[in-house]
């Protein structure tokens, strides 16, 4: 109990409570339909990853420029995020270590370096998109200068963070209601949009792409699994159960609900992110608008729909900033902490990863530097970083030894492969295509 109480003090993701009756710390392995929705909450903090700013821009210019016809890649994205996902909770299930813990207990200090390196780029990378889209959103719902709303969204990030000392469940519970906000804003736009609905199963279920909309197709699913999210999973899975307690049943059905858990918050992330692209195609596709800029669309939507319709917009684009930010934050404390072992007071830490990413951006926007062309950037530096994530990931989970019964089987490892080299190899042409321009 001691240590519980003191890993409460240090600001650790455990929040115990020795009289609650959470997941794991029952002493009947008999399953409770109740349980599941004490459980709720890890996916969530994951999905807002896949429906960050960074997505927003994609999925408008698809929609904008090729109607319904890439809602399939969008549902291939999603499948694959659930996949990547699942091994990343299992992982931090079977193994009580993150994947960052994980590469410092398993390489050698030479590689645990290099993979640190590149994870903290992405995690720079990841942040200072999504620090964008919310400064981005305040501006335009309050009309301000951006360089004050990229001072605005520092702040407000921090402030979500320190609910952390009333225990995780207050930061989870503040994501889902930004996840409910995001939705509910979407529902809104669908309803002005007046899509064409006939049109939407078969964007979904019949493949379609050319030369023209093969770079966008790329942008969607080459981005799809962010390595920010497979270090915040392993990570944060783990406030579901003692990580001493080491009992296969129990871990057995935190896997479980873990699995329904990411089924239900990714394919929530799923019709946020089609919604995105189906209110563009309806809005501006049908109209033959090619809306590809964040700023442009909000712009348009009034035009066109009236001032409720840009607020929503840019209520959405709020949300979705404000909370992938938060786990993006996140995410970089794991990462810091799992590959270099160092312990920094929460309050302090938290500052400093505000500061490594809002001080660059404060000196950009000062210096009259594109945001777009920024976002463009941090989209490459994401990229580049993904295999070391994922290939990490394949080779821990497949480890008969490290997992145990929880190893992924055969066919689990073959799909896995395939995915990763799929991503892989379109991130690899992704960025050779915008370094190129070709």
């Amino acid at each position: 109990m001691q240590e519980v109480i003191k890993l409460r003090k240090e600001g650790n993701f455990l929040d115990y409570n020795p009289e609650d009756k959470v997941l794991g710390y029952r002493k009947t392995s008999v399953p409770n339909k109740w349980n599941f929705f004490k459980f709720l909450g890890p996916a969530f903090l994951v999905s807002v990853g896949y429906m960050d700013p960074g997505n927003w821009a994609t999925d408008i210019d698809a929609g904008a420029r090729f109607g319904y016809k890439l809602l399939w890649v969008i549902l291939v994205s999603n499948m694959i995020a659930i996949l990547m996902q699942t091994l990343s909770a299992k992982l931090g299930i079977a193994t009580g270590r993150d994947l960052a813990q994980n590469s410092r207990d398993h390489f050698s200090k030479p590689v645990n370096y290099g993979l640190w390196f590149t994870a903290e780029m992405a995690m720079i990378a990841t942040d200072f998109a999504e620090f964008m889209g919310s400064a981005i959103a305040i501006k335009l719902l309050f009309d301000i200068p951006l360089l004050h709303a990229t001072i605005i969204t520092g702040i407000d990030v921090i402030l979500i963070l320190a609910l952390q000392r009333y225990g995780f469940r207050w930061v989870e519970t503040a994501i889902i209601l930004f996840v409910a906000t995001i939705m509910f804003c979407y529902v809104v736009e669908l309803f002005f949009a007046q899509p064409e609905w006939a049109l939407v199963p078969g964007g979904l279920l019949v493949p379609n792409v050319n030369s023209s909309s093969i770079l966008v197709a790329i942008g969607i699913l080459g981005a799809t699994v962010m390595p920010h999210n497979l270090y915040l999973h392993s990570n944060i899975i783990q406030t579901r159960f003692l990580h001493h307690e080491d009992n296969f049943s129990i871990k057995k059905r935190v896997l479980g609900f873990a699995k329904l858990d990411n089924v239900i918050a990714l394919n929530l992330a799923f019709l946020v992110n089609s919604s995105i692209l189906i209110m563009a195609a309806a809005s501006f596709g049908s109209r033959g608008l090619e809306v590809a800029e964040i700023e442009v669309a909000h712009i348009t939507l009034q035009y066109l729909f009236g001032a409720s319709a840009a607020v929503m917009f840019a209520v959405a684009l709020l949300a979705s900033g404000i909370s992938s930010s938060t786990t993006g934050t996140m995410a970089g404390q794991i990462v810091m902490e799992g590959f270099l072992d160092i312990k920094i007071r929460p309050w302090l830490r938290r500052i400093i990863l505000r500061l490594i990413v809002m001080v660059p951006a404060v000196i950009a926007i000062a210096a009259g530097i594109d945001p777009l062309r920024m976002l463009v950037l941090s989209q490459v530096m994401l990229s580049f970083q993904l295999p070391f994530a994922i290939i990490p990931l394949l080779m821990f989970t497949s480890n008969k030894n490290l997992m145990g019964s929880f190893t992924n089987k055969r066919w689990v490892n073959v799909l896995g492969v395939i995915c990763a080299v799929v991503i892989i190899a379109l991130n690899i042409y992704l960025l050779y295509s915008t370094i190129t321009g070709i």
